[in-house]
């Protein structure tokens, strides 16, 4: 890991400013300003190298940040980063600063002079004052506040103890949060919400042992659904936003050992962490010079939010968190255990989505059904597609225009012109019990779409009432699989779309037989794994009525020996509906 973080951290050497207070790693795209950006890409290392230096390891490039964190808070000085205002990127990067400070005082506070101690401080006094929104961020001033306790600088700590009581009441029981007063149950629960809660019960639990004891019961509950989200390759299932962030996706492991809370035996946290990292480092996420680049499995900045700037990958850096833990600890001593085995369907119903494992773990395939999130680029396609794979991941939109550009896998797209397709976007009533989902959703006034998800591993079942007032087409697409490998062998005809390659097998079946299957070639760069892909999909079309679709899945990594294709699961699989459900 020490390697790896310094593997990391090197290339950014040359990108220093003359005044060392800002990182210069491209060209700024994000909705804040080049400043802020580039305090981001200078700050975000912080999430690793403090960590470092707390565990005793050596760095050489101290001087560098040093000189940073004082002409960047000098108000006089030409890199001066601006004050910390409410909602603010600065607000965000001040969180490195004050975990940097609260575990290796040593290395950024105790070589600074008085004055740049003073200008320090003051800058980040601004962060306790300053209002956060209402979900993770109220964890930020919490982060600066355990920082300048631990170097000494006073302030009221009312504030962050209400920030405290707003995010534990967030809590929804059996380990999970919201992002705040939301819907959402991503990768902020693990790498922010919890994060954050077991950096605060390592380093202020004694003054708030109440605090730090539900903090770390909360992580210990929450373990034993995310270990879900692993393949036992170490690929976590892409979903959500700010997926550039990548590996931070495993943080939370190293947060546990940070905390010292054994929430499955230290050998298996070692191993999802470890597995983790090295099922990215095969992954060619690194430029030329050896930045990280905005994407996920590639460089893709169309999967990139509004607020994503070239430093913003380097959040990623949080799974560093355990190089704070003494080498002696049984996070570093016990051996590596492999992925457990585990049941084959896990229903969480907290974030509205079922977990299968397939192929004996080695693909893990999440159903969701809750979730929506409107404010972010392509957020219909991060949270409200019906299916995201670790093997096959999701795609993006990359227009407005076809099939060919909407890229619809794993969701049912409709259209009332045969040119603009409306994918699911915005759920409501969401349920999600014993590998049944369901929810609700309208793309138009006029049309009404109930659809329910079935986990039958390898397969899923998708089951549709549409309710319409207009004509409409549909598209149904199966998983994205990546075409630069020349297909063995594919058919699509009445009832079905199948394609079987080095890169996979995916089958969709319709299971009323009226629609008609066809092949979509995805234009590239829409999926966040394959940067060309092909789509087996269902179209059919619909007049204005009551219409029930029913359809199964399979997606696998390897295809099964022998030349017929898998046989799907009959309609006797899908239980009763509502209303009667499909035609038997």
């Amino acid at each position: 890991m020490v390697r790896l973080l310094r593997e990391l951290t090197d290339p950014l050497i040359p990108r220093f400013s003359p005044g060392r207070a800002r990182l210069r790693l491209g060209d700024n795209a994000a909705h804040y300003p080049d400043a802020a950006a580039e305090l981001e890409a200078f700050a975000r290392p912080l999430w690793g190298l403090g960590p470092l230096a707390a565990g005793g390891g050596t760095f050489e490039h101290w001087e560098l940040w040093r000189r940073g964190l004082a002409a960047g808070t000098d108000p006089g000085h030409e890199e001066f980063w601006g004050a910390v205002t409410d909602v603010d990127q600065r607000l965000v990067e001040t969180a490195a600063i004050g975990l940097a400070l609260a575990v290796a005082p040593e290395a950024v506070w105790d070589p600074l002079s008085g004055r740049e101690r003073d200008d320090l401080a003051a800058w980040l006094l601004h962060a306790i004052t300053a209002e956060p929104a209402d979900n993770n961020w109220q964890f930020f001033p919490v982060m600066v506040g355990l920082g300048l306790d631990r170097v000494g600088v006073r302030f009221d700590p009312a504030p962050n103890t209400a920030r405290l009581d707003r995010l534990e009441s967030f809590a929804l029981g059996g380990g999970w949060y919201s992002d705040g007063p939301t819907d959402q149950r991503d990768y902020y629960v693990p790498f922010a919400m919890h994060y954050y809660g077991l950096v605060y019960a390592a380093l202020a639990g004694e003054g708030d042992p109440g605090r730090a004891r539900r903090l770390r019961e909360r992580a210990a509950a929450f373990a034993l659904d995310f270990q879900h989200w692993f393949a036992s390759d170490g690929a976590a299932v892409p979903f959500g936003r700010s997926l550039t962030y990548r590996f931070a996706q495993g943080a939370f492991w190293g947060a546990l050992a940070f905390a010292d809370v054994e929430a499955l035996p230290w050998g298996t946290v070692k191993g999802h962490l470890m597995r983790h990292l090295r099922w990215w480092m095969e992954r060619p996420i690194r430029d030329s010079a050896g930045l990280l680049t905005l994407g996920y499995g590639y460089a893709q900045p169309a999967l990139a939010e509004q607020y994503n700037a070239p430093g913003s990958p380097y959040w990623a850096l949080k799974a560093f968190l355990p190089l704070a833990v003494p080498a002696e600890h049984p996070f570093w001593t016990a051996p590596e255990h492999p992925a457990r085995e585990l049941p084959p369907v896990s229903t969480q119903p907290e974030a509205g989505v079922a977990l299968m494992r397939c192929e004996e773990g080695r693909q893990v395939i999440m159903l969701s059904a809750r979730q929506h999130h409107t404010w972010v680029r392509h957020g219909a396609a991060k949270y409200a597609k019906f299916a995201y794979s670790t093997f096959f991941g999701f795609s993006v939109p990359s227009g407005s225009w076809g099939l060919e550009q909407g890229a619809f896998d794993s969701t049912l797209a409709l259209s009332d012109d045969g040119v603009h397709w409306r994918p699911c976007e915005v759920t409501r009533d969401a349920t999600a019990r014993d590998g049944l989902l369901h929810t609700r959703w309208a793309p138009w006034p006029d049309v009404e779409i109930e659809t329910w998800l079935i986990a039958r591993p390898p397969w899923h079942l998708r089951v549709h009432r549409l309710r319409s007032g207009r004509d409409l087409l549909s598209a149904e697409g199966a998983f994205a699989v990546n075409r630069d490998s020349p297909a063995r062998r594919s058919a699509a005809g009445p009832g079905h779309a199948r394609l079987d390659s080095p890169s996979g097998l995916c089958v969709i079946e319709d299971l009323g037989g009226a629609r008609a299957g066809r092949l979509v070639r995805a234009l590239p760069g829409t999926n966040v794994l394959a940067p060309r892909t092909v789509i087996p999909t269902l179209a059919g079309g619909h007049g204005p009525g009551e219409h029930w679709l029913a359809c199964a899945v399979l997606g696998l990594a390897e295809a099964p020996p022998g030349a017929e294709w898998p046989e799907p699961p009959g309609r006797e699989a899908i239980p009763d509906l509502p209303g009667g459900g499909p035609t038997r």
